[in-house]
Parts: structure tokens; C-alpha cells; sequence
């Protein structure tokens, strides 16, 4: 941030970074406890997305839970959940069979929740903190943290609008504001580019493990009415990921004879000539899955990062002015494969913290308090006691699927999740899982059809992605030597290969390779900032509005 630029500032209670489910849910309990104490309390959402749910992407299958605490007349009011679950399906597939699992794991049952999309899900929950009185601003970029001369946090600020390439600025330029805040609620989701500044920060993960996520991709088609079983939830493992790749799909029958359909996608993954999309692609030629979706058509698409590490993983909550919430912290159960219900109890609970935090202290522009009571709210919570439950399941598949699939098996029929231990994940972290191209086996992708299978590009058109070509790229290389010199000798590019958006390609120029980064082709996944196995990608905003326009993902 130039700090040169004049900016206006506004001032609020709290600003919240982030308009998904737990910014959103921690939005609306501060103003329902700021009425309960018959008190004003003044909360600010900016949102990087064009409009609330654009950048918003899950399977989704949502469980109601805490929903029905934070808004228990959410049926009366219209949240577009209305597909209930009917079926519960897991099939291990092979090249061609498809296997029935006689016993559907507990975690997996999903009878009484809803199929839904939780873009819309977030659009409805806008609704509901704007008539509350939130001020909710999307198309505003969160691009850096503001601090007090003391070290804590006093907002953030949004991103500048009109600056070129060569960071000077445009005729068009637009300086950014201040948002200042007594507590600022950080709930990017995963990955996000101001809760990874922070938690380097504070040293939030110091005694932690270090954080493991996977990439889900996901398209939605509209199938033939004969082809479509309304509310069957269906997960598969198995084909087409090998025995050592941690994955597997889900494909959910929705309303309207539409099926959503996706494959997630360890990021530990070793074999760098692995590409989660082509996998995605394989998937659908699976008889089982073909017979579905043949005479159908793909209608959207989409991608997002995941947080899969657990409570093991989970860094301190709270530091002097703010909170991380959601998936910036790492709140998604990986077994039950849902985040939406829990990101939204993050919320709720960092929530009461700071509204503690805003009853005992003094307005002060001088410096910011610590929601300390964050980390004791939530570990005497159930949110705690399911993820406690879950945490053993996903570091368990660092010894491959059959050895996970059979430790699953024991921690939930036999120990209920209450094991005396805790296991740890791989070691190496998820860029240093990868192995040189020497050592790896290279794997051949079919062409795509245009039918049932797609490239990168077509798949790109359909999340409507879009960013202002003049401006500085938001994905920026640390060392741009290492792009040649490591990545592309030792391990053959992988950037070209897991980002399912096309964004990095390798050229050739004056008769040597040269990566050729297409920042305007990126859906804001974040999956380079977490592969790159030198850690050399660093994913920041771009201006505000950029990136993909989901409709009903």
C-alpha cells in the first residue's frame, strides 16, 4: 500500500473481512446481542466478490445446525434451503465397477440437512444483516491490515482502483479507504491473503500443526429428468486418483434436474504431473457417472481451495484487535466434508467475544484490545467437540487409502472419534510433498470432447471470470528465477498442471521456456499459493470485483 495516497477513513465497532457464511454469521449475533443489551453497536462487511455469493463455492450439502440457533425461523423467512437429503450413497469405483459401501460412515449420513448453494445461502444471509442495520460493501477488496503504533490492529484498508501495471496511477484511479475498527473479524476463507499475513504476524500458529488443504473442483449440470433422483447424496473414492492420492467426489441431485458434481483433491499429493482438473475430467467417463450424465449438459463450473487440517491445525484465534474465523482459521470437518455450518458457529462465537471485548472497553484510536475469551468460548463449545471428534480422520490417509479408509473405520465404529491420542499430518507440508519429475511416473490425459469432458479455458468462460486488464499482477513470484530454474528442471512445471484455471503456462521465447502468467484467467482458488514447492507464488487481491461471478454454485 502506498502510504502517500490520501484515503478517507470511516470508523465502526467492528469491520468484518469477508461477506461468506462466518463473516456473515458473526455480522448477525453482534447485532443481536447489541439488542439484547440495548445497545448500538456499528458493523461493517466489505466483500472482495462483485456481489455477496459470487466468489462463494462449496458442494454443497448443509447442515442446519447452527442455523437454527442463529436464525430458528429461517424456514419463515425463506433461506433457500428446500432439498432435503433423501439417500446417502458411497461407492468405491474402480477403472469401470462401481462398489457399494454396504455401511455408510456416520460422518456421511446427511438425512434432515440440504442440498443447496451456498452462494445463494450467503446472498439470503445479506439480506438478513442488512435489515438488522450492517453496512455490507461488496466489490471492495480488503488489501492490507491497518496497525496501531503498538503493534495492533486498528482495520484495514481497501485496494486502490486505477492503478496500472507499472503501479503508477490510471486516469481512472480511485484511492482506497481506511476502515477502522475496536475488533476486526477476519473471515476470508481459505487461504486468505490477510489471516496468512497475520497469522506470520502474531505467530497465531506456533503451536500448531501446519495447515494441509485440498482443491475441490466442481461443475454443475443439468441432467435428463429419467437421469435425476432428487435429494441422493452420493460420495465416491477410489477411481480416478491412485491408492496414494487423498480424494474423492461428491455428487449431489439437486432441484431442477440439476446434479452437482465435483472431485476433491489432497494437496499433498506427490506426483507433480498430477492435475486435479484433468482427474475431474477422468471422473465423468466412469460408467457409473457417464450413464448420469449422458444427454446432459454442463452449466457452470467452478473451483476453491479447502482447509482439510483439523483442530490440530487450527491457529490461536484472537490477537490485539482482531479474530480469524471460518476457513481463514481451518474450521472445515474434513470427514463430514462440510465447512458451512461450522465456519457459521465460528462467527457466532467470535461474535460474543468481541461484543465482550466492545462492553469493557473504552472507544480508543490509539490502540486495540485482545478478544481473549475467543479461544475458551470455543473450546467449551459443541463446535469443539465435533472437531475434536474428526481430528484423526485425515492425517490417518498420510498412509494412503487403504490404511486410512481402515483407521476411519476403527476411530468411528469403534473409538467414536474419543481415541486417547492425536495423530499428526505428513511432515512435509504440501509444497514439499511433491517429488521431482525424475522420480515420478507422467501421466497421459485424454483430449477433451467437448461432450462430457472439457479444457481448462471453456470451463473458465463458464464462471464468468473477469479482472481489469490494466492493473499489477495479483499473483506475484518472490524469486521469478525460481520458475525456470526449479520449478520447470526439477519438477516440470506443476503451476501448469494444478491450477484449474489455465492462469500459468510455459512459453517459449527467443528459443528458451519463459512462465507466462494469465492473471485475468484466475478464479481466486488460491491453490498456487499453497502447491508452489518452493513457496514462491503469492497470491494478493487484485482490485475489488475481480475474479469469478458464480451464479448458483
Amino acid at each position: 500500500m502506498n502510504e502517500a495516497i490520501e484515503r478517507d477513513k470511516m470508523q465502526f465497532d467492528v469491520v468484518i473481512v469477508g461477506a461468506g457464511p462466518a463473516g456473515l454469521s458473526a455480522a448477525i449475533r453482534l447485532k443481536q446481542l447489541a439488542a439484547e443489551k440495548n445497545r448500538e453497536v456499528s458493523v461493517c462487511v466489505v466483500e472482495k466478490a462483485s456481489e455477496v455469493g459470487a466468489h462463494t463455492m462449496s458442494g454443497a450439502v448443509i447442515d442446519p445446525v447452527y442455523l437454527n440457533e442463529l436464525i430458528p425461523d429461517w424456514k419463515e423467512k425463506n433461506a433457500p434451503l428446500t432439498c432435503e437429503v433423501k439417500d446417502d450413497k458411497v461407492l468405491y469405483l474402480t477403472k469401470n465397477k462401481a462398489f457399494k459401501i454396504p455401511v455408510v460412515p456416520p460422518a456421511m449420513h446427511n438425512h434432515g440437512f440440504y442440498i443447496a448453494s451456498l452462494g445463494l445461502m450467503c446472498r439470503w444471509l445479506a439480506e438478513q444483516a442488512e435489515q438488522m442495520g450492517v453496512e455490507i460493501y461488496p466489490g471492495f477488496a480488503a488489501a492490507d491490515v491497518l496497525y496501531h503504533a503498538d503493534g495492533s490492529v486498528k482495520g484495514i484498508v481497501t485496494g486502490d482502483m486505477g492503478i496500472g501495471k507499472d503501479g503508477k496511477p490510471t486516469d481512472n484511479f480511485q484511492p482506497g479507504m481506511e476502515l477502522l475498527a475496536q475488533q476486526t473479524i477476519f473471515a476470508e476463507g481459505c487461504r486468505g491473503s490477510l489471516g496468512k499475513k497475520l497469522i506470520a504476524q502474531f505467530a497465531l500458529d506456533r503451536d500448531s500443526q501446519p495447515q494441509t488443504y485440498g482443491l475441490g473442483i466442481k461443475e454443475v449440470w443439468e441432467v435428463k429428468p429419467e437421469n435425476h433422483q432428487q435429494g441422493l447424496v452420493m460420495h465416491t473414492i477410489g477411481f480416478p486418483l491412485d491408492s496414494k492420492t487423498y480424494g474423492g467426489s461428491f455428487i449431489y441431485h439437486w432441484e431442477d434436474n440439476k446434479v452437482l458434481i465435483g472431485l476433491v483433491v489432497g494437496l499433498d499429493y506427490a506426483n507433480p504431473y498430477l492435475s486435479p482438473f484433468e482427474e475431474m475430467q477422468r471422473l465423468k467417463t466412469h460408467p457409473e457417472i457417464k450413464k448420469m450424465l449422458d444427454g446432459g449438459r454442463r452449466i457452470a463450473y467452478g473451483a476453491r481451495a479447502l482447509v482439510e487440517g483439523g483442530l490440530q491445525c487450527l491457529p490461536k484465534l484472537s490477537f490485539a484487535g482482531g479474530v480469524l474465523v471460518g476457513d481463514d482459521a481451518g474450521f472445515l470437518n474434513m470427514p463430514r466434508i462440510k465447512g458451512s455450518h461450522t465456519a457459521m458457529k465460528s462467527g457466532m462465537l467470535a461474535a460474543e467475544a468481541v461484543f465482550e471485548v466492545l462492553q469493557e472497553s473504552q472507544e480508543s484510536y490509539e490502540s486495540s484490545v485482545e478478544a481473549h475469551s475467543f479461544g475458551e468460548i470455543f473450546k467449551r463449545s459443541s463446535l469443539y467437540q465435533e472437531l475434536h471428534k474428526a481430528r484423526n480422520v485425515r492425517p490417518a490417509f498420510k498412509w494412503g487409502l487403504w490404511g486410512g479408509s481402515m483407521y476411519a473405520a476403527f476411530d468411528a465404529f469403534i473409538m467414536h472419534g474419543n481415541a486417547p491420542w492425536t495423530l499428526k499430518h505428513h511432515g512435509n507440508g504440501d509444497s514439499g510433498s511433491l517429488k521431482k519429475a525424475s522420480q515420478s511416473k507422467h501421466i497421459q490425459y485424454e483430449k477433451p470432447d467437448g461432450v462430457l469432458t472439457f479444457d481448462r479455458l471453456s470451463s473458465v468462460f463458464l464462471a464468468a471470470v473477469n479482472h481489469e486488464e490494466n492493473q499489477p499482477c495479483h499473483l506475484q513470484l518472490q524469486h521469478p528465477e525460481r520458475a525456470i530454474d526449479i520449478n520447470y528442471k526439477e519438477y516440470a512445471s506443476p503451476e501448469t498442471r494444478y491450477c484449474p484455471a489455465g492462469v500459468y503456462e510455459i512459453v517459449e521465447e527467443d528459443g528458451k521456456p519463459r512462465l507466462q502468467i494469465n492473471a485475468q484467467n484466475c478464479m481466486h482458488c488460491k491453490t498456487c499459493d499453497i502447491k508452489d514447492p518452493t513457496g514462491n507464488i503469492n497470491w494478493q487481491c487484485p482490485e475489488g470485483g475481480g475474479g469469478p461471478n458464480y451464479g448458483a454454485m
